[in-house]
């Protein structure tokens, strides 16, 4: 199919620009629906850039594709980023018809931190009764907890492309406060407390990870001294809005099932495995595929002929598969 087959369209969904993607072969109504958030830490990535991974979406199955343009920061600073999803999402919630999607059919998907707005506005989802429930999570290598970036796969992968370590966490301060102030401190754990440690430990700990993922190598990490500056500057970081794998179990278990997808070669590998684990143990099913030989954005290569990776199109065929039994 090519790009021509296609219906796109840019519109608004509460004042939030939209970009809708339909095939024109499929049937005009109750078709499935896949919300898709984008990726780039709340500072990148636009309706454009994810232009090839829409279109592949939406011409390898019958789904209307709906991309959501929300603001980034800084000049939009955090929460407007989820602010502006969840409003977007809510909107298609209550008018999928109009755009020929079986509000019972409708599936929320992001990567990087796009998965995790995901997992952040799907906590505010659950308590709205009155609308109907998402059907499914497609989450591609999201983060999803600031408090431990000395992790086996943070420190297998901390120089790794397309995503180093310093990069990502200063990304993340720079979207959350605007600065990456005391970023080797934040990455030395130092804003973290002995009380935020002791009480997430049960959740956020390199025990809980499986000992086939620290082979390439893995030092137990003993934080630095902590900084009562740095933790009163990121402290809102521990807050499950921003570190999804922290909510309780009572809102987890409301989650729907979940398609996870991790890479070896990238440093949000063992948040993918600990949120797996959180899910599974409050009754969510998860399909999880992780790619051996995948790495920190790998999905975007789409498209890109020669330039995708083997990866790029099997995990993506993955993520077909799953949408197929909605």
């Amino acid at each position: 199919m090519r790009a021509s087959d296609l219906i796109v369209k840019e519109t608004l969904f509460d004042t939030v620009p939209v970009r809708v993607y339909a095939s024109k072969s499929s049937r005009a109504e109750n078709r499935r629906g896949l919300v898709w958030i984008h990726g780039g830490a709340g500072l990148f990535g636009s309706l454009e850039s994810y232009q090839r991974l829409c279109h592949f979406f939406a011409k390898e199955s019958a789904t209307v594709i709906v991309c959501i343009g929300y603001p980034l920061a800084p000049e939009h600073p955090y929460p407007a980023q989820q602010v502006s999803c969840y409003a977007a999402v809510l909107h298609f919630l209550k008018n999928a018809q109009d755009y020929g999607v079986d509000p019972e059919r409708i599936v929320l998907g992001g990567d990087s931190s796009g998965g995790t707005i995901v997992a952040a506005i799907s906590q505010q989802l659950v308590s709205q009764k009155d609308l109907p429930r998402v059907k499914a999570h497609v989450l591609l290598y999201p983060y999803v907890q600031t408090l431990d970036s000395n992790l086996p796969s943070y420190q297998q992968n901390h120089s790794v492309p397309l995503l180093f370590k310093r990069h990502a966490i200063s990304f993340f301060m720079l979207y959350l406060t605007g600065s990456d102030i005391g970023v080797d401190g934040v990455m030395a754990n130092a804003h973290l407390s002995q009380e935020v440690r002791a009480k997430y430990q049960k959740w956020v700990s390199p025990d809980h990870i499986p000992q086939e993922f620290k082979v390439r190598g893995y030092v137990p990490f003993v934080p630095s001294l902590f900084s009562e500056d740095l933790f009163r500057l990121y402290k809102r970081s521990f807050e499950p809005r921003l570190s999804p794998l922290l909510a309780e179990d009572a809102i987890l278990r409301q989650f729907p099932e979940t398609f996870l997808l991790t890479c070896e070669y990238d440093i949000f590998r063992d948040d993918g495995l600990l949120y797996k684990r959180r899910l599974e143990e409050n009754g969510v099913a998860v399909t999880w595929h992780h790619l051996e030989d995948g790495f920190h954005g790998i999905s975007l290569m789409i498209g890109l002929g020669p330039m995708e990776f083997p990866g790029t199109r099997r995990s993506l065929q993955r993520v077909l598969q799953f949408l197929e039994r909605f």
